[in-house]
């Protein structure tokens, strides 16, 4: 069985913080994806898990939503605040309430305990993908910039590294992205944009004024060859829209959603 590595590093084995309460359950969890070569930090309150997450060097943390001293939505929103390190959450109930928090409050997927083994690692490796991918082009078509559309400040990191093709450049009326460098910006302003909020940006931009559906976006997005919970999405443009403009992307009833020209 290989080994997961870190990005970055061919001899680091990648790290995964798990906070869960349930000892048996913490630990039959750790015992597995070490089999799977990962490097597992455990934590049974949210508190702990928090201090554990400061020291630093997690790829990726596996929470669960239920958790003493500070539950698994509190610590997420608490990672949120510095970090956009892809983030798992688990809900022994799949309660609706419970997963909506938990993509509210920044999570990029979550998994309903108990979770077969190879599922979980499969939402993992899913996750590490997304957190590490770089697009190979830009995007070509009617989003490439244009002259008559918004400039950024040429004082911005946008535009300081004059070798870059304007090709990279895709310009929204006053929302920016650069493919190349994957940074975007809103009226000349960087925003910070979680690794799965700016794969669905780019995967908007890659369409512009082409409706996706919610299934598509589920493969493409985040990677699932399934029928996934379309909830992941909804909440995911939610949170899209808050950092971009709302009305930059619309939503088409009763079929998905599309990128305004």
């Amino acid at each position: 069985m290989s080994v997961p590595v870190a990005e970055g590093d061919a001899s680091a084995p990648v790290a995964i913080l798990l906070v869960e309460d349930d000892e048996v359950i913490r630990r039959s969890v750790a015992m597995a994806l070490e089999r799977y070569g990962y490097r597992v930090f455990s934590a049974g309150d949210g508190l702990t898990g928090l201090e554990l997450f400061r020291e630093g060097g997690h790829d990726l943390l596996l929470l669960d939503v239920m958790l003493p001293e500070l539950d698994g939505i509190g610590l997420c929103r608490r990672i949120r605040e510095t970090s956009t390190a892809p983030i798992l959450m688990m809900s022994a109930r799949g309660d609706a309430l419970d997963i909506v928090s938990g993509l509210e409050a920044g999570a990029d997927d979550y998994v309903v305990k108990p979770v077969d083994t190879s599922v979980l690692v499969a939402r993992i490796r899913s996750l590490l993908r997304r957190a590490t991918f770089a697009p190979t082009a830009a995007p070509a078509g009617p989003a490439v910039h244009r002259p008559d559309q918004y400039e950024p400040d040429q004082t911005a990191p946008f535009d300081q590294d004059d070798s870059r093709r304007r090709s990279d450049r895709l310009v929204f009326g006053d929302l920016a992205i650069d493919t190349a460098g994957l940074e975007v910006f809103l009226a000349g302003e960087p925003v910070a944009l979680a690794p799965t909020e700016l794969r669905l940006l780019l995967e908007f931009a890659a369409h512009p004024g082409i409706v996706l559906d919610r299934q598509t976006l589920l493969r493409n997005v985040w990677d699932y060859g399934w029928d996934g919970d379309s909830r992941v999405v909804d909440l995911c443009v939610q949170r899209l829209r808050k950092k971009i403009d709302a009305g930059r992307i619309e939503t088409v009833r009763g079929f998905g959603y599309k990128l305004r020209r």
